[in-house]
């Protein structure tokens, strides 16, 4: 997970930010989630990597701001995909559906994809930095 959701961000930019400075221009769109807005108990190495995505990206907008490069985080809740199938415990799966008909179904990915281009199609001299987007009834 720390592979992935770090190292994985890290040396995605390490490929493209100094590019985008030279050129003076461009958009980076960072995938969070509200579990890096906020902690959920029993998930504490996934929050951590969460957080350090929005601390990654937070201090990249300060960086590269002069060189006209956009920083977006977007920090989904629930949505449906099958993050699931990658756990074995059938408490967890339990939960988790419990909690998905409680808020009366999840978000979608093409919800997603439609805050991400909301941001990205500003014009350049805009920055959405944070979207926070979830189910409506979803607690916490």
């Amino acid at each position: 997970m720390i592979s992935v959701n770090i190292n994985g961000v890290l040396n995605g930019l390490g490929e493209f930010i100094g590019k985008m400075k030279k050129r003076k221009g461009g958009t980076v769109i960072n995938l969070s989630s509200i579990a890096g807005v906020k902690g959920f108990p029993n998930h504490m190495a996934y929050c951590g990597t969460k957080f350090a995505v929005h601390g990654v990206s937070e201090t990249l907008r300060e960086e590269v701001a002069d060189d006209n490069v956009r920083v977006i985080t977007v920090a989904p809740g629930v949505v449906g995909t099958e993050l699931l199938s990658h756990t074995a415990s059938n408490d967890i799966k339990d939960g988790y559906e419990s909690w998905k008909d409680r808020m009366g179904g999840v978000i979608h990915p093409e919800d997603i994809a439609s805050c991400v281009s909301f941001a990205y199609n500003q014009p350049q001299n805009v920055c959405v930095r944070e979207i926070v987007v979830s189910a409506t009834r979803q607690q916490p």
